[in-house]
């Protein structure tokens, strides 16, 4: 892909997330996204296939910060990694990300998506605790993976949509111990 394609596919998601987050998934249009993109409508089409593609690709792009990424890693991993995400500075794109996953778009396959999507978060989250992998998960793990990225989005909503102070505001130690603790509780042993 060219540089230039590069940029227009990136300039559509960041655009489209900014609208799916703050208008909805059914108040924007196509028309709206490449307004804002600066780009013409049938590029979207040409790059995400449809309206439904293009919010896919918006939760693709936003794995990556939303827990761990890759399976098979040990608990401390898995535990740093979302501790490391929830006490970073928390910013808007945290809480565009945030209202994609958990926003109802009123749109039965855009909420499939998103029911997919946080799934597949707590599959691998499960999977990095359990030393087999996600192929070795129980729906017991998969429920407390599900709970551990409850408080996780919980936390991170907290933090940076609402501004609920203290915490939004609080240090690095003061939500990162009593976190690790939660998230140890849940996914299985003691500090250690």
């Amino acid at each position: 892909m060219s540089k230039d394609a590069a940029a227009t596919r990136l300039a559509l998601v960041q655009a489209a997330r900014r609208r799916f987050a703050f208008d909805g998934y059914r108040a924007t249009t196509v028309r709206d996204i490449a307004a804002d993109a600066g780009v013409n409508v049938a590029l979207i089409n040409r790059y995400f296939v449809s309206k439904v593609g293009l919010f896919r690709a918006c939760l693709d792009r936003a794995a990556p910060e939303q827990g761990p990424v890759t399976s098979g890693s040990d608990l401390e991993r898995a535990l740093g990694g979302l501790i490391r995400h929830i006490i970073r500075s928390p910013t808007d794109e945290d809480s565009m990300q945030l209202l994609l996953l958990l926003r109802n778009s009123g749109d039965e396959a855009v909420d499939r998506i998103r029911r997919e999507t946080l799934r597949g978060y707590a599959e691998r989250l499960a999977g990095a605790v359990r030393a087999g992998g996600p192929d070795t998960v129980d729906d017991d793990l998969l429920v407390r993976a599900e709970i551990a990225l409850s408080v996780v989005l919980g936390m991170t909503m907290m933090r940076t949509s609402t501004r609920v102070e203290p915490l939004a505001s609080a240090d690095v130690e003061a939500v990162a111990v009593p976190l690790e603790d939660a998230l140890r509780a849940l996914l299985g042993g003691g500090r250690g």
